[in-house]
């Protein structure tokens, strides 16, 4: 039996190594089990720093949440209908979840959970590297339990299934096998590779929200472009959308994406636009439909069309300031931001940018209520010259609420002569 106790307490800053310790205490005097599992485990061995932490209780992990809480800052959120509980500490969380075991009644369908042991736990896991246990119990604290070899896949750097028909099972976790390959620079292993190619069109039996989860959590990698390449070697991406490319053009802009945006990530529906911004109205309105996005991600989706039809009016040489306004003031800006990062030409790029940084903030700072008190009467003249202002201020004509003053007065004093 290997014991990474000693690992665990140097690897989990103090007041989680206490908290952790403190929850297999309570397990262990009500005569239950309690293991850290998982993603915790797996980045221990890997130096990656994780403060989401995952706890599996042979027992009632509700009543171990809550007395765990007990006098301690924090937010507790239960969730009794499938024996969960979270507790929130600042930027820590930990899950508390009663082992369990899962059947499947048909592919991609979702599981039917029932309470089981800590080898039935961790056989529903997806990858042998997120198959391991380690004890918290007082009395065997750190025991590693790895009964599917996780620590030399580990050790190997590979991605491997538990069983033949895990894909099958959840075809979902063709993306996390992906992600996972990626973002820890594994390599899928051999049978892993044949399994994932054969069942990926089971993706088809898959809700749309659940395929929408996961590409979500595609882009919230360092370099979700790189999931996407692979996946369309693997001929994988197709089962997302059968007009997506993975290929150098969408490295490229996501590369890009990242450096405009400095030490920050690249919010999540710029990716999703450069992703879709090759696909024709047709591709685009399915794609929406069959990932069932929310409604910020539609609408900056269903903006694409209309703003590449709009290019080529910001091409144009006489355009002034507020023309740029004009023709961009209802399009999305993370859409914007795509177009930004695909146009070819360097007017585009300039006025699409000049929208971003400045023209889309200009306000004006006298209200109809000010152009009343000056002899403006309400009405159509009101709005006409509220308007026009509004133009002179996107065109550097007045920079300054004097400037506008100034210039209302020269136009009343026009009208009277």
């Amino acid at each position: 039996m290997i014991n990474i106790g000693k690992n665990i307490e140097a690897y989990l800053p103090p007041e989680i190594l206490a908290l952790v310790k403190a929850a297999g205490g309570i397990a262990a005097s009500k005569g239950q089990r309690a293991y850290l599992v998982g993603g915790v485990v797996r980045d221990l061995f890997l130096k990656r720093r994780n403060l989401d932490l995952d706890l599996v209780v042979e027992g009632d992990a509700l009543a171990l949440a809550r007395q765990l809480a007990k006098g301690r800052d924090g937010k507790l959120v239960t969730h009794p209908r499938f024996g969960t509980a979270t507790f929130k500490q600042g930027a820590f969380s930990l899950d508390l979840v009663t082992a369990r075991s899962e059947t499947y009644a048909e592919p991609g369908a979702l599981p039917t959970v029932k309470p089981g042991s800590i080898q039935d736990d961790l056989f529903r896991r997806d990858f042998s590297i997120n198959a391991m246990a380690a004890s918290i119990d007082p009395a065997r604290f750190g025991d590693l339990i790895d009964p599917y070899g996780g620590k030399s896949d580990l050790d190997r750097h590979l991605i491997r299934v538990l069983h033949q028909r895990s894909f099958k099972d959840d075809p979902t976790r063709v993306w996390r096998a992906l992600r996972y390959e990626q973002r820890l620079d594994f390599r899928l292993e051999f049978d892993t590779t044949t399994q994932l190619r054969r069942d990926s069109a089971m993706m088809v039996r898959v809700s749309g929200d659940r395929l929408r989860h996961e590409l979500e959590r595609i882009l919230e990698e360092d370099y979700p472009e790189k999931v996407f390449y692979r996946a369309e070697r693997l001929g994988v991406l197709r089962h997302l959308h059968l007009a997506l490319e993975g290929n150098g053009w969408l490295g490229e802009r996501f590369d890009m994406a990242r450096e405009a945006s400095g030490s920050a990530k690249p919010d999540i529906n710029l990716y999703l636009a450069l992703l879709a911004w090759r696909l024709d109205d047709e591709a685009l309105k399915s794609f929406i439909e069959r990932l069932k996005f929310g409604r910020e991600a539609a609408r900056a989706l269903r903006d694409i069309p209309r703003l590449k039809q709009a290019l080529h009016a910001l091409a144009a040489a006489e355009l002034m300031p507020s023309g740029v306004y004009h023709i961009l003031e209802h399009h999305r800006p993370e859409t914007i931001q795509a177009a930004v990062l695909v146009t070819d030409s360097a007017l585009v790029r300039q006025r699409l940018e000049l929208y971003l940084s400045s023209l889309r903030f200009v306000v004006l700072s006298l209200s109809g209520n000010d152009l009343k008190k000056m002899g403006v009467a309400q009405g159509k003249k009101m709005g006409t010259m509220l308007r026009a202002l509004k133009e002179a201020r996107l065109n550097g004509e007045v920079t300054t609420r004097e400037d506008e003053r100034k210039l209302v007065r020269r136009w009343l004093n026009r009208g009277k002569r």
